[in-house]
């Protein structure tokens, strides 16, 4: 199926694997990209030594076009953008707007890039940057999200740039594919779809998890980092709704020194990020802080398997996913679902 996505990025089918910290690492973005969709590595938990060694064991796995996720942010970001570029990645994408001069030095070494944004005013301004696509996310999407659906989101930034869009939040299937493009859109990111195959290295005991939630078991808290975060409810959860200022602040230190060690930056680099978290919000220090509970507290159920000590980011649609197909497997059904809908809307005329 071709679109103005696979058009852009090189890539067999308008389906694209977002880039989630822990989650999207070399196997999995290898494994999508050989299944003909777009794999995206996500770097923000990796130091910049781990994402070159990434990157390249990506290119061992696969001669498929893939990407690469930041944040725009970061206290590092040129130098993970010098990293993209020496490597010769094709797509570059980031968790919030980039700026206007990180956006120019990519596209003068050809690298696409691909922002995700929450709002119809972010998109018009990325693309006014020279942005080549964007990725817009509903609130029914994962991880850090917005209030707006994304059936009242995407149409209002299909509608105001002219460039690719590709619609994120709520979708799993090939009728989320189809209901996409009829949209506008150019193609589907998915996380929570991806997260839950058996090429994801996420511990089998976590995947459970998700297999069994509902979507009720899927909720929006301020309390891992003071930013709306969509995640499954867990008892952890509710004891961090509960939790005091002091033993926030107490909780948030404890989690910003380790993740400093494990990501290699300076406790200046990890106050400047964490101030980026505020975007001009009104939050508190200890809020500020909390943006290291994020990388940490996702990485205890991620990497390290512990649901009871973890976070679980996820989307509406754990709540309706029932199994755990390898990318390959994922993809070809959710084509020939796609394919199947256009002919019988085709038939029904």
């Amino acid at each position: 199926m071709e679109t103005a996505l696979t058009r852009l990025v090189g890539v067999r089918h308008p389906i694209v694997q977002t880039g989630m910290g822990w989650v999207a690492g070399p196997r999995l973005v290898s494994a999508t990209a050989n299944a003909g969709a777009l794999g995206i590595l996500a770097s923000a938990t990796m130091t910049i030594d781990q994402l070159r060694d990434s990157v390249r064991e990506v290119r061992s796995r696969t001669e498929a076009p893939f990407g690469v996720n930041l944040r725009a942010d970061a206290a590092d970001a040129g130098d993970r953008v010098r990293v993209i570029i020496d490597e010769g990645v094709q797509v570059a994408s980031f968790a919030l707007a980039p700026s206007a001069e990180l956006i120019g030095a990519l596209k003068e070494a050809g690298v696409v890039v691909v922002p995700s944004v929450g709002a119809r005013r972010h998109a018009e301004k990325v693309a006014a940057w020279g942005a080549d696509a964007v990725i817009v996310q509903g609130g029914e999407g994962g991880g850090h999200t917005g209030e707006v659906a994304t059936t009242v989101l995407l149409p209002q930034v299909v509608d105001a740039v002219d460039i690719p869009v590709v619609a994120a939040g709520g979708f799993f299937d090939g009728r989320g594919l189809v209901a996409a493009l009829a949209y506008g859109a150019a193609g589907v990111a998915m996380g929570t779809r991806f997260l839950l195959t058996s090429d994801s290295t996420v511990p089998d005991a976590v995947k459970a998890r998700y297999l069994a939630a509902t979507v009720r078991d899927v909720t929006v808290t301020r309390a891992v980092d003071g930013l709306p975060h969509r995640m499954l409810r867990t008892d952890l959860v509710d004891s961090l709704e509960r939790a005091g200022r002091t033993r926030a602040l107490l909780r948030a230190a404890r989690h910003a020194a380790a993740f400093r060690e494990l990501s290699g930056l300076t406790w200046r680099q990890l106050v400047h990020d964490g101030l980026a978290t505020r975007h001009g919000k009104d939050l508190t220090w200890s809020q500020v802080l909390l943006a290291a509970n994020t990388p940490m507290l996702l990485r205890s159920a991620m990497v390290n398997g512990r649901t009871d000590l973890g976070v679980m980011a996820s989307g509406q649609v754990a709540g309706v996913i029932d199994d755990l197909p390898s990318c390959a497997e994922l993809v070809e059904r959710i084509m020939k679902e796609a394919e199947e809908v256009l002919t019988g809307l085709t038939a029904s005329r």
